[in-house]
């Protein structure tokens, strides 16, 4: 069974850290094309989630029909904020590695971190870039420390060394899949398991068996097909995707 839809948008505030989601969007784009939305911040613009959500919103409000929206971690949080703002908009929101509080990012756990030890940025760094990713050859997760160091800079994280920013603990309006893992401690399952008093009736929350904080990079078919089955459940009786068997 394949379908196809321009409904569907992958939400990418963190333009270093995009190739761990390429894995997915192969899975993916072999049932349904998707559609992506970047946003990078340059170094010298102030953290704000409010204008990419404004600008987000510039990029979809001519749509006449609503949009599946869908992101991991800062980029959930983006599509969080607009699904809360403008739901007509919405068809569906995807959130891979988004708790409560929604704004607790791998960002905020480093500044924390930078905060609270005697250790070097670039310690930090290499300890938190290393649990994330938990390869066995030390040598290959150094590798990946300038991609996270660059999300520093130009990702439109709330946090700083100097504020740590919180969020309401509220639902939403549309349909809600949660994907996360067992083994993630940026988003805990005990985060996870925060949102469980907030769901709504078709609401969806699954847990990866391990791939910590991207697990969807590293178990892409299991993730994708949470994903494409939550999408069908929504249309199984109105369908805005186009099935073609």
């Amino acid at each position: 069974m394949k379908f196809t839809s321009d409904d569907v948008l992958w939400l990418s505030a963190s333009p270093s850290l995009k190739l761990f989601d390429r894995s997915l969007l192969n899975y993916l784009n072999q049932s349904v094309p998707i559609q992506i939305w970047e946003y990078e911040q340059t170094e010298d613009e102030a953290c704000s989630l409010d204008v990419a959500v404004e600008l987000l919103h510039h990029y979809l409000k001519f749509r006449d029909r609503p949009i599946h929206l869908i992101g991991h971690s800062t980029s959930g949080v983006i599509g969080l904020m607009y699904a809360r703002r403008y739901p007509h908009k919405v068809s569906s929101l995807g959130l891979l590695a988004v708790g409560l509080p929604s704004t607790i990012n791998w960002q905020a756990h480093y500044y924390t971190h930078l905060s609270a030890f005697s250790w070097s940025r670039e310690q930090v760094l290499n300890q938190m870039v290393g649990d994330m990713l938990g390869f066995q050859n030390k040598s290959l997760n150094l590798r990946f420390v300038p991609y996270f160091d660059d999300d520093l800079a130009c990702s439109p994280c709330p946090h700083s060394l100097f504020t740590m920013s919180d969020s309401r603990d509220e639902g939403v309006e549309v349909p809600l899949l949660l994907c996360s893992s067992k083994t993630d401690f940026v988003v805990s399952p005990i985060m996870m398991r925060r949102w469980l008093k907030l769901l709504k009736k078709g609401d969806r929350l699954w847990e990866c068996k391990d791939g910590r904080h991207f697990f969807h990079h590293f178990y892409p078919e299991q993730v994708g097909e949470e994903i494409l089955n939550f999408w069908l459940s929504i249309h199984s009786h109105q369908p805005i995707l186009d099935l073609k068997f």
